[in-house]
């Protein structure tokens, strides 16, 4: 294999930002759509300052789910009403959904993320799920989006958790980069991490360090200030580049495997990611001070450190052997980690990592 990377066409990022939308799809097409999620559509659209009847851009909402069912949707309202721009504007799944769609019409496509929550609008690929909301696969573009427009005036309205989340997303991109070197192991982009994948990945992980509990005071009290936008860019910019470029490994793998238990269907994507992460370092044999670093993090933000956390305290082992068997499954980036990898050891990482958790709450650090 050869290195690669990749990257969005263009990044744009600033409060108002989305008001260059009609220009960047004059530049690209001639017929937009928007694919957006019911309360963007409800709420913020009509605040954003743009006339988009006047500007003839279409709404279409999104109905709920990455799934093919949508997704065949969505194709034949693109052919329809001949669309060549499609715009995903809201969470990660409305995204995803934009990104395969348009993929599959060869159109280009623009994300306009409406929260903070995930590394999704940078990359080229998607998650598919079911109807049901359980993991099924990673679809792969052709090239990454044409634009990915950041509005953080948008980004502050929404709640602090949203943030958060996308910070327990970010958290997981060094690590899994870090693991991925080690073994030379494919990235998300089909090659070797560049050094600039691998610095940029670092670099996520130092911004959270740096930033993240400010931005979250911030994000609560609805403000844009510096903390906030270095968390925004390292949420979607960093994270988004430095995954896909630098590659994926257990903490991904973890959090594709609770998805098999609905009881964790309740928690976004980051959350999850974050208790894969603190499982994935048990796995990976991690430093005691790198162990405290993380878990100080987790917990001054907010992010999950136990099984609670994510809605399974009162999980058996039974329960939790289905998703330590789904992370494992062949083609699972878990298996980018050293040596061999097995459910079972997966099942102790993740019940090491809750205990850790649990006597960390509990005053103890034994």
């Amino acid at each position: 294999m050869f290195k690669k990377a990749v990257f969005p066409g263009k990044y744009l990022q600033g409060a108002g930002a989305i008001a260059e939308l009609p220009a960047l799809i004059k530049s690209l097409g001639n017929q937009g759509l928007i694919l957006a999620s019911p309360s963007v559509k409800e709420k913020v659209i009509p605040s954003c300052g743009i006339d988009l009847k006047a500007q003839s851009i279409p709404i279409d909402v999104f109905q709920g789910e990455c799934c093919q069912k949508e997704l065949d949707r969505v194709s034949a309202l693109i052919a329809h009403n001949q669309v060549d721009v499609l715009i995903g504007m809201g969470g990660g799944k409305t995204i995803d959904t934009a990104k395969i769609a348009a993929d599959r019409a060869r159109i280009p496509v623009i994300i306009i993320p409406t929260i903070a929550s995930t590394d999704a609008p940078c990359s080229g690929c998607a998650v598919l799920y079911s109807e049901g909301g359980i993991f099924e696969s990673v679809c792969y573009q052709t090239s990454n989006p044409a634009v990915v427009l950041v509005d953080v005036a948008i980004l502050a309205m929404a709640p602090a958790r949203f943030l958060v989340a996308g910070m327990g997303d970010a958290l997981s991109t060094w690590f899994e980069a870090r693991s991925c070197e080690r073994t030379q192991s494919p990235n998300e982009c089909g090659g070797i991490s560049t050094t600039v994948g691998l610095h940029i990945a670092k670099l996520c992980y130092e911004t959270l360090l740096a930033y993240g509990p400010a931005a979250k005071v911030a994000s609560q009290r609805h403000l844009i200030t510096p903390a906030f936008e270095h968390i925004v860019e390292a949420n979607i910019l960093l994270s988004g580049i430095g995954f896909e470029s630098a590659g994926l490994a257990s903490a991904h793998s973890i959090h594709n495997g609770l998805t098999a238990l609905p009881e964790t269907h309740a928690f976004y994507h980051g959350e999850k990611v974050a208790f894969g992460v603190l499982a994935g370092l048990q796995l990976t044999d991690a430093p005691a001070a790198e162990l405290e670093t993380v878990f100080a993090f987790c917990e001054e933000v907010g992010l999950p450190t136990t099984l609670s956390d994510i809605g399974l305290g009162n999980a058996g082992r039974d329960k939790l052997m289905l998703a330590a068997a789904k992370t494992c499954e062949p083609g699972q980036p878990i298996h980018h980690e050293a040596g061999t990898i097995t459910r079972e050891k997966v099942l102790d990482a993740m019940l090491a990592a809750d205990a850790l958790g649990q006597a960390r709450k509990s005053g103890s650090r034994c």
